[in-house]
């Protein structure tokens, strides 16, 4: 394969790992939805190795970290589109969450997380007594 060198490349391969591009953002991707009484949270992070995951809860903040490894010095590569090292994102979540109680899974690439809406954030019925019924039963 022949390509010819250019100055600039390097500068453009930095740019694009930090800001990221439209097709290829620098943060890792995630999907989040609400199942019931749970919100699960997908994040894609394919070709990490899953001890290289570190998920940290502090208030009401889950952060998550990753590393893609590097692919060696002895190596010469042809295409590196796919960025490496650390990504880390932070997400703030709602005080309706429980975040003493998060299950986490890595599957296929992809770091599920599982959290149960807290139980006063729960729908509830409340009784309605009447005053008219407790006279009712007074006068009877």
């Amino acid at each position: 394969m022949l390509m010819r060198p250019d100055p600039f490349r390097e500068i453009d391969k930095l740019a694009q790992q930090v800001w990221g591009t439209t097709v290829r953002p620098a943060v890792m991707s995630m999907d989040a939805w609400r199942e019931g009484d749970k919100f699960r949270i997908e994040f894609d992070l394919p070709g990490v190795n899953p001890d290289s995951i570190d998920l940290d809860v502090e208030n009401n903040v889950v952060t998550i970290k990753a590393e893609r490894g590097a692919l060696g010095d002895e190596v010469e590569i042809l295409a590196a589109e796919r960025p490496r090292g650390v990504f880390s994102r932070q997400l703030v979540l709602g005080e309706n969450l429980d975040t003493e109680n998060i299950d986490a899974s890595y599957d296929a690439g992809v770091l599920t997380l599982e959290i149960q809406v807290a139980e006063q954030a729960k729908a509830r019925k409340i009784a309605i007594t009447s005053k008219e019924s407790d006279r009712q039963s007074i006068d009877a």
